[in-house]
């Protein structure tokens, strides 16, 4: 009892398990769990968020879980805070907002990274980024590292391994970093599963799906992965590493346009047979005068353009300003435009596998892009328990999507097509 309150103790029906006790234990500000699958680690999560929010000395505690997708993370997360924060007096929750009002003043709301902008403004004391692998790795570098500075926020990244990704960074720096707590928890030596499953699941499993969801192995093949383990190779050929630009070839550029989404833009040279990736370009909510300055810009350190490769829609004229984005692009300086013909999505894929044998990618300049063609992948089709036949739209799509009219246009150009006006064939415009 301090100046006349009474301190009141509350149990929180949440026993730890014994696996978790050291990430709830840590003192470090920063951390990474890579976990087996069922082990427990979003009920830990959200209870390390529940008592850094009612302990939390500063003014106002905010406190986040963030998951790959909004509707993912009230499936995975919300019903757990309403069960923990429940017998806390005082407690209230926003079902519309996916928000738990602490009676300190504390806050812990949940969020999804595929809108991670409505994140920007807010301040953070602590967050949670559960199932980081699937996560557009700008949600983290872009919005919530700039939320915790002014309080000296935590963070902890937490998941199961989704390939080489940005995931695998995060663990892999950690090792280097003593200011990290790290954990990992493979199911063969944690003992939370029974093992009668995990022989079962074992026998339905693929061997990389198995390592992957159960032991915890970042260099499994991704399941459903379109182009992982070409660029698995094209690593292991070490040809991701430093590819400047060659002033005696011209750059050809292939773009995928949002439209309320992302733009982005490869940036290629071909010197023989190799093609040489100089560069990837990617923002959103940008007028397409950004872009054409980005060509601008580059062409002020001396790069020649032969060709700019668009997706046939461009051709599709904007009810608001009755012009096709082709038309807007010309208008603002850009030329040598090639629009290309509607093509299924699985020969675009396939043209794509077959280009990147031949490319040496910038690791640096081009190191979001190479992320998203190691993290494209196949959607999950829910009702019928399989692997779709149509790529997961998410942040990845727009590189391997761009990528994808890059492999098109330069077979068409290789085909020596004629360049004229007519909208089943690659066109000068």
């Amino acid at each position: 009892m301090a100046d006349g309150q009474r301190v009141t103790a509350v149990v929180v029906p949440y026993r730890p398990r014994l696996q978790f006790k050291p990430f709830h234990a840590r003192t470090s500000r920063w951390s990474v769990l890579v976990c087996h699958r069922r082990a427990g680690k979003t009920v830990s999560a959200v209870n390390d968020l529940l008592r850094a929010a009612m302990t939390c000395a500063r003014p106002r505690p905010r406190f986040a879980y963030l998951a790959p997708f909004y509707r993912q993370a009230k499936m995975a997360a919300w019903d757990y805070i309403r069960q923990f924060a429940a017998p806390i007096p005082g407690t209230a929750f926003n079902e519309s907002e996916l928000r738990c009002d602490l009676p300190n003043g504390g806050q812990v709301r949940l969020f999804g990274a595929d809108n991670y902008d409505a994140l920007r403004g807010i301040y953070l004391d602590g967050v949670v980024l559960d199932e980081y692998a699937d996560m557009d790795p700008r949600a983290w570098s872009e919005v919530i590292r700039p939320s915790l500075a002014d309080r000296l926020g935590w963070a902890a990244f937490v998941g199961t391994p989704r390939g080489r990704n940005d995931f695998a960074k995060v663990w892999d720096d950690a090792g280097q970093n003593p200011d990290w707590f790290r954990l990992m928890l493979k199911a063969s030596e944690t003992g939370l599963l029974d093992q009668a499953e995990l022989a079962d699941a074992r026998k339905s499993m693929t061997a990389d799906q198995f390592a992957q969801e159960f032991e915890c192995s970042f260099d499994a093949a991704v399941i459903g992965a379109y182009y992982a383990s070409l660029m698995v190779q094209a690593e292991a050929d070490r040809r991701l590493c430093g590819v400047p630009h060659d002033p005696a070839a011209r750059v050809t550029t292939a773009w995928d346009l949002g439209i309320g989404d992302a733009t982005a833009i490869w940036f290629v040279q071909q010197v023989g047979r190799e093609v040489h990736v100089i560069d990837y370009y990617e923002n959103q909510g940008q007028a397409l005068g950004h872009y054409v300055q980005q060509i601008e810009d580059r062409k002020g350190r001396g790069w020649v353009f032969e060709a700019h490769l668009l997706p046939h829609d461009a051709e599709a004229r904007e009810l608001g300003t009755g012009k096709t984005r082709i038309e807007t692009l010309r208008t603002l300086g850009l030329t040598g435009l090639r629009v290309g013909p509607a093509q299924s999505v699985e020969d675009g894929i396939n043209a794509a596998r077959l280009l990147i044998p031949r490319c040496w990618f910038d690791a640096a300049r081009c190191a979001r892009g190479i992320e998203a063609l190691r993290g494209y992948r196949s959607a999950w089709d829910e009702k019928a328990k399989v692997l779709s036949n149509r790529p997961l739209h998410d942040w990845s799509s727009h590189a391997a999507d761009a990528w994808r009219y890059m492999a098109m246009g330069l077979r068409a150009e290789a085909k020596k097509m004629p360049e004229y006006v007519a909208p089943q064939n690659w066109m000068s415009a």
